[in-house]
């Protein structure tokens, strides 16, 4: 049923895959970031590295009857689906493309089969699996592309392609604990020895920050500099705020992005 505070939007930017077979569960669980055991309470939230501990995707993982539903950027789905068929070797799993939808609903939950709170924020209200979404939220007031900026900058919620660049970033510097995306209680999984160590043996010194701008932001992906030397990047901007990836050591003197003013607000934890 409808709520007056309910905003609705399909993601169409979003592919899900179906793992199947005797072997799929385990299979996942000994190659990503979280622990799959937290399926018994909804979605996780998890990513995949490279053996040096380096991200290659971030994703969504849910159950469906026997197997289990991926939820990945469309851009790196494909990519996704060859990298678990190069890990799969003799196990039993079978990896295929949907044609299911992905919608995210802000507000109280729909009544519909396979909807999860997401789990990174609570801000970020629930996603819900199925074809021709659009007839289920037929009636809901539309969320915008800017409500959904808002959010990500306020929450500090990294975009792959955008704040997570496969081979490039570290995902504890992209606030992956703080979204519940990682468990280091779990056994071993592919890249797990380098994030260990930076959660339990070093201080991060670099990493996802919300940024205060002021003047006209430039495009994603300029270089921050503090005092004419390299501070960081500036991947998103909107209404005077953006994400960016900083060195703290630098972070708290006047830095610049192209024309514009930048200043921390906040840290990822």
């Amino acid at each position: 049923m409808q709520t007056r505070t309910q905003t609705a939007r399909v993601l169409k930017d979003r592919t899900v895959l179906r793992l199947g077979d005797a072997d799929h569960y385990g299979f996942l669980q000994d190659l990503v970031s979280n622990d799959l055991e937290g399926l018994e309470n909804g979605l996780v939230y998890t990513a995949l590295l490279t053996p040096q501990g380096k991200y290659l995707f971030d994703f969504f993982v849910a159950r469906e009857g026997e197997g289990l539903l991926v939820d990945v950027a469309t851009p790196r789905a494909a990519a996704l689906a060859q990298r678990l068929g190069m890990y799969r070797l003799r196990a039993k799993v079978s990896i295929e493309a949907t044609d299911l939808e992905v919608a995210q609903v802000f507000g109280s939950p729909l009544e519909v089969p396979l909807i999860f709170a997401d789990p990174r924020h609570a801000a970020l209200g629930w996603r819900i699996y199925g074809p021709q979404l659009a007839d289920s939220l037929a009636g809901i007031t539309p969320a915008t592309e800017d409500d959904w900026m808002r959010l990500r900058i306020e929450h500090m919620i990294p975009e792959t392609e955008i704040e997570l660049i496969a081979d490039d970033t570290y995902i504890l510097e992209a606030g992956f604990e703080a979204l519940h995306g990682v468990d280091f209680r779990k056994g071993c999984y592919v890249g797990q020895e380098v994030t260990a160590r930076m959660k339990h043996k070093t201080e991060l010194k670099k990493g996802l920050a919300q940024v205060e701008i002021e003047g006209s932001a430039p495009p994603s992906g300029t270089a921050i500099l503090a005092e004419g030397k390299p501070a960081g990047t500036l991947f998103t901007a909107f209404e005077g705020a953006g994400l960016a990836h900083l060195r703290f050591d630098r972070a708290t003197k006047p830095m610049t992005a192209g024309e514009a003013r930048i200043k921390l607000r906040e840290r990822a934890s």
